[in-house]
């Protein structure tokens, strides 16, 4: 199934998200949102409509990152309330952070709250579910051998939010109720023992609507 590109565009996370380069909210270095809407190709009418939003946030203040998420959720609120919407990205910050807990609907952040779904615990086939960390620092299983051992430390603690089932700080997200997320996996491919990012990407899965139907191809 092939997509068409529809239009998209890209924000910088600060107070001036139409100036290049800008920073706030004590940010290290500029950091970006892209958007594109995409329509599947190829369907029956009505058209099949989605949008995908990719971030990647500051990795140390914890404030940039609230407001950039504030800032992220405010665009996707701005857009038609049955377009899907894939929110994805490196977050920097655990889902149990005051800037997942802000997307996900749990807490508020200017008087607002998000309203965003997390494809992981929501999806029925999950794979690699020990990597309960995404971040490695070039490490691999190693990394992730620790913070096993911090969760189930956490847990025993009693302090461990049962609502959060990981520690990724790389998300997948989404709102409407036309996106099933059917599988989702913590790609931790190496080669050699080499890793190309500190951080392992996450992957998701979603069925499409039954009234998504392809054009029969002519014989």
């Amino acid at each position: 199934m092939k997509v068409e590109l529809v239009e998209g565009g890209t924000f910088w996370l600060s107070e001036s998200p139409s100036v290049p380069g800008s920073i706030s909210w004590g940010s290290t270095v500029p950091c970006i949102a892209t958007w594109a809407t995409f329509q599947l190709k190829r369907v029956e009418p009505p058209v099949f409509t989605f949008q995908i939003v990719n971030t990647n946030m500051d990795e140390f203040s914890p404030r940039a990152r609230r407001r950039s998420a504030l800032l992220t959720w405010q665009h996707i609120a701005s857009l038609p309330p049955n377009l899907p919407v894939v929110y994805c990205g490196g977050f920097n910050a655990q889902k149990e952070s005051t800037t997942g807990r802000f997307l996900l609907g749990r807490s508020r952040e200017h008087g607002v709250v998000g309203d965003m779904r997390d494809a992981w615990p929501s999806a029925r086939v999950r794979k690699n579910v020990s990597l309960i960390r995404t971040y490695h620092g070039f490490k691999g299983d190693k990394q992730g051998a620790v913070e096993l051992l911090k969760l189930i430390f956490r847990a025993l603690c009693l302090c461990w939010d049962r609502q959060t089932q990981d520690l990724h700080v790389d998300w997948i997200l989404f709102r409407g109720r036309s996106l099933i997320p059917v599988s989702c996996e913590v790609i931790n491919d190496n080669i050699d023992g080499f890793y190309p990012s500190s951080h392992y990407p996450v992957f998701a899965e979603f069925m499409l609507p039954r009234t998504v139907r392809l054009l029969e191809t002519p014989a």
